[in-house]
């Protein structure tokens, strides 16, 4: 059940993030969407070689995470979540580009650069989406989406799948405490009994979804979805988004270590 529990933690914790009333939580949603949008754009845009010139990007999360006044290391464990996928992806690039390049006076295989290249655009991308959620909230994520044109079915289906996994790890935890009340000292649930769960789990889901949509019904959903709120474009929106946008295309532009080292030589 502490499974479940930090489940449900983890996934709330993001949503209790993006209460809080700061600089960056007070922004224009569309200027953190697409602040973000374009990062991500450039972080991806650099060559697989290129990692000492990705490093100035770095700039951004670090920046934001003062400002927005997130707890670092909480937001970061959820990137353990991926890491193995992101290794998995990587990890063979050593064995298949063997060719060794210099870097300064070190030499190095490319395979084992473009393995820290992966690393480090992941953990710069999944980052910024992780900042943009706990600064934003997916209600003004969802609406911020919809400014941008993006097709209600496609915004629809997201909001509601991340709103609702946390009903279905609640419908989870309370079948398997049903089973383990029924089945007092037994370890873990048999294998025979797992297709009964699921199915129990399945019922249950559907008549869940189907008393939500009714109740949504009832409210006047017509197929849109409305939080509400409307936030208005300020100066501060603007400054804010004009200032990154130009920083991101100087690091793009300028490899600004070597430029920075250069000085100092």
């Amino acid at each position: 059940m502490a499974d479940f529990t930090n489940a449900l933690y983890n996934m709330r914790l993001l949503d209790e993030l993006s209460r809080k009333d700061t600089f960056v939580h007070r922004l224009h949603p569309l200027t953190k969407i697409v602040t973000t949008l374009v990062y991500l754009i450039i972080v991806v845009s650099y060559s697989r070689y290129d990692i000492i010139a990705l490093f100035p990007l770095a700039l951004y999360p670090v920046v934001i995470f003062m400002l927005a006044e997130l707890p670092i290391k909480q937001v970061l464990l959820r990137l353990l979540i991926i890491e193995p996928l992101i290794i998995g992806i990587g990890i063979l690039n050593p064995l298949f580009d063997s060719q060794v390049i210099m870097f300064g006076d070190l030499a190095i295989s490319r395979g084992w650069v473009t393995f820290a290249s992966i690393l480090l655009k992941s953990l710069f991308t999944v980052t910024a989406a992780l900042i943009l959620i706990s600064t934003t909230g997916m209600n003004k994520l969802a609406a911020g989406l919809r400014m941008l044109k993006v097709p209600r079915l496609f915004v629809m289906q997201l909001l509601l799948t991340y709103r609702y996994i946390t009903v279905l790890i609640e419908e989870v935890a309370r079948t398997v405490r049903a089973y383990k009340l029924r089945a007092p000292g037994q370890k873990g649930i048999q294998r025979n009994v797992w297709g009964p769960l699921v199915g129990q789990l399945l019922i249950r889901t559907l008549d869940r979804a189907e008393r939500i949509y009714q109740a949504m019904c009832v409210r006047g959903f017509t197929g849109e979805y409305h939080t509400g709120e409307d936030p208005k474009f300020k100066a501060k929106d603007f400054y804010f988004l004009a200032g990154w946008i130009c920083f991101f295309l100087v690091a793009r532009i300028y490899n600004l270590p070597l430029l920075m080292g250069s000085l100092f030589n």
